[in-house]
């Protein structure tokens, strides 16, 4: 549809539609931001929902894709749009803040937020453990270790991808545990009681495996999270290596002026 100045361009959805006008003096973009943010504020579009495609939302508008592709950018910075190479756009939650002040699970920490958590399970094997992970859960050079590799989902939406170490000696059989919730398996069902975790945080670009991993591209910024976790007694139980999508996560700490 071609509009002229003082025509308004609607682009018609089921259930929603954005519409742009010629005359104002806010870039088209913007009004394309601010009017998805109010649909989703609304409800009216929900996380998880396919969204238009660059090429499918400028042909409506009768908009060349400029002003869509950063009208996208934007909203996938801020986490109301995820988008993954060869896929429909999603609508997505927001940034998921995390407060690394309080130890909780993944599970946990988003049910906490009132978000709705999954995990897939990609893999479970009994591996030897290379030189890292030898040292940071302080077992003999040939002691084998679990390997599991997870996929984790907000609202449906995939956030982030997991690789965790245990000890086999101190969790024997975990193969044939419910491992949606790995802190809750460790306490609950092997009864070893979680204090604390030592956690290095980075931000990097995500390289040809990462990339793979997450299902986005090559170069894309992601947070990630090496943990090691201690019982009571200091003991490592586990130690993990996260990788969550940039525009997904932001972390929140609290810092205390000594007087």
């Amino acid at each position: 549809m071609n509009g002229t100045k003082e025509s308004t361009l609607v682009a018609i959805e089921e259930g929603w539609d954005l519409n742009l006008d010629p005359t104002s003096f806010v870039p088209y973009y913007e009004q394309i931001v601010e009017q998805v943010r109010e649909l989703i504020s609304s409800k009216t579009l929900k996380p998880g929902t396919t969204f238009s495609s660059e090429g499918e939302l400028a042909r409506k508008l009768g908009v060349s894709k400029m002003p869509v592709r950063q009208a996208f950018k934007t909203l996938a910075s801020e986490g109301l749009l995820a988008i993954s190479k060869g896929k429909r756009p999603r609508i997505g939650a927001g940034r998921v803040p995390w407060d690394f002040h309080e130890l909780r699970s993944f599970t946990e920490e988003m049910k906490r937020r009132g978000l709705r958590p999954s995990t897939r399970l990609l893999s479970i094997e009994v591996v030897r453990g290379k030189p890292e992970i030898i040292k940071a859960l302080k077992i003999g050079l040939q002691e084998p270790v679990y390997k599991i590799a997870r996929l984790r989902y907000v609202n449906m939406e995939l956030v982030g991808f997991e690789s965790s170490y245990l000890p086999a000696r101190t969790f024997p059989q975990l193969e044939k545990q419910n491992l949606q919730s790995l802190y809750s398996v460790i306490e609950k069902v092997y009864r070893h009681k979680i204090e604390r975790a030592e956690e290095e945080i980075s931000a990097v670009a995500a390289g040809p495996e990462e990339a793979k991993a997450l299902q986005t591209s090559i170069g894309t910024a992601i947070l990630m999270i090496r943990e090691v976790t201690y019982d009571t007694l200091h003991n490592p139980l586990a130690c993990s290596t996260s990788l969550f999508l940039g525009d997904r996560y932001i972390t929140m700490t609290f810092s205390r002026r000594r007087k």
